[in-house]
């Protein structure tokens, strides 16, 4: 009786301990299970229910995801952390905020939570350093191309993409008079950011800069890319190529406008959203789109990129919950569905090859040629100031638009807003 009294409490032992270790495995599996984690990011980074529910369940946080459009985030950012609150524990961080939020010590630097060879497979990152401190990690590649209806350039008898920005205003032209479309040309010419970064790209498409390398402005000589940009918009705009109604149109009022046909061009496109115009659940215009590499005036196509990123601040709750959320994140499985969903461009080299050799890359050539010519806006990192920037910047183009101001008065505006900002 001893014996068996004995034996039993051997066995009762070894399951406790059985039963503990197996607590411990799940407990390691899931070491955050339970946790509350808030995010805050704009339509195109917000992930569908399937995708966050698929982030629980491997790690038992529970995602209350906020949504915004891009301005209202900066605006809510700013005012909380002023304020020493974090907006969410984690939350967007666009390119060009970088030098206001580093100067500012707004975010965490997530150097030592992320390995070098991820790091290393999203290029883009450099761009999310300030002083040394990774801020954000990237969870698009956002490049701009030319997005068209290769279906309306045919039946206005047109037989290849614009390769230069006249070919663009002829070709817009045409279709216009065909009765295909009535305003061909998708640009936002509102107060927001989308019209400020159009006006860089095509700044670019005219062979010019923005800036010498002391900030000085390179747009005011009615000969430079800056000048001609702002012109041809303006034009385009009198000679009802660009609908009235974009004066108080975002980008993504824009391609909501393409996606339903009503829009040829879509200028300033965004290189992942080819995913979401080419799916014929999202887009009325599926079996039409195509892209081309950004016009040019000297024969070599440019363009910029302009990512977007997801950070900690430093007064955010749950930080490992966050940082567990930025892995899932960087995860190929989660670039493959966030392209395929919500048209975000993956920002792993890996991924993004994998996903042309497998064909499953939207106008995939098109795409790795025009990101291979891709620059950065500022050459030696984002100013702190460039949020005033570009405010300036929409602002003076949406006046302009409005014919309140003439093309020179609103680049000058912008110069003098360029000059306050940088002395501040």
């Amino acid at each position: 009786m001893k014996r068996r009294t004995f034996m039993a409490a051997l066995a009762a032992t070894a399951m406790l301990q059985v039963g503990v270790s197996g607590a411990a495995l799940a407990d390691d599996a899931k070491p955050l299970d339970g946790q509350h984690l808030s995010v805050l990011l704009p339509p195109w980074g917000t992930f569908p229910k399937e995708m966050t529910d698929q982030f629980t369940a491997e790690t038992g946080v529970m995602l209350d995801s906020q949504t915004l459009g891009w301005d209202e985030i900066h605006t809510k950012i700013v005012t909380s952390m002023i304020a020493n609150t974090a907006p969410a524990s984690a939350t967007e961080v666009d390119w060009s905020w970088v030098g206001q939020f580093g100067a500012a010590g707004w975010y965490d630097a997530l150097n030592d939570d992320f390995s070098k060879e991820t790091i290393a497979d999203v290029p883009t990152s450099k761009i999310f350093n300030y002083n040394g401190s990774l801020l954000a990690l990237p969870y698009n590649n956002d490049f701009r191309v030319l997005i068209y209806n290769k279906t309306q350039l045919e039946k206005a008898g047109i037989k290849q993409a614009p390769k230069t920005p006249n070919d663009l205003l002829a070709a817009a032209k045409a279709i216009k008079e065909a009765k295909i479309a009535d305003y061909p040309i998708g640009l936002p010419l509102s107060a927001t950011e989308g019209t400020s970064t159009a006006w860089y790209l095509l700044t670019k498409a005219f062979g010019g800069d923005l800036f010498d390398k002391d900030f000085k402005p390179l747009f005011l000589d009615p000969k430079s890319g800056g000048y001609k940009a702002l012109s041809f918009e303006i034009q385009a705009l009198k000679d009802g190529l660009i609908d009235p109604s974009s004066t108080g149109l975002k980008d993504v009022d824009v391609q909501e406008l393409f996606k339903s046909g009503k829009v040829t061009f879509d200028v300033a496109g965004w290189a992942g959203n080819l995913s979401v115009y080419a799916d014929p659940s999202k887009s009325q215009v599926a079996d039409d789109v195509s892209a081309a590499l950004m016009p040019s005036t000297t024969g070599k196509t440019r363009t910029i990129g302009l990512p977007e990123a997801i950070g900690i601040p430093v007064s955010a709750e749950n930080k490992d919950a966050a940082k567990a959320f930025i892995k899932w994140m960087l995860k190929p499985e989660t670039q493959i569905n966030s392209y395929n969903s919500l048209g975000n461009l993956p920002p792993r080299l890996s991924v993004l090859k994998q996903l042309e050799e497998e064909g499953k890359l939207t106008n995939g050539k098109v795409l790795l040629a025009q990101a291979a010519s891709v620059e950065p806006l500022f050459a030696d990192g984002t100013p702190g100031w460039y949020p005033e920037f570009s405010s300036a910047v929409s602002a003076a183009i949406n006046q302009a638009a409005k014919g309140q101001v003439s093309v020179e008065d609103a680049l000058q505006q912008i110069a003098d807003a360029a000059q306050s900002a940088s002395q501040q």
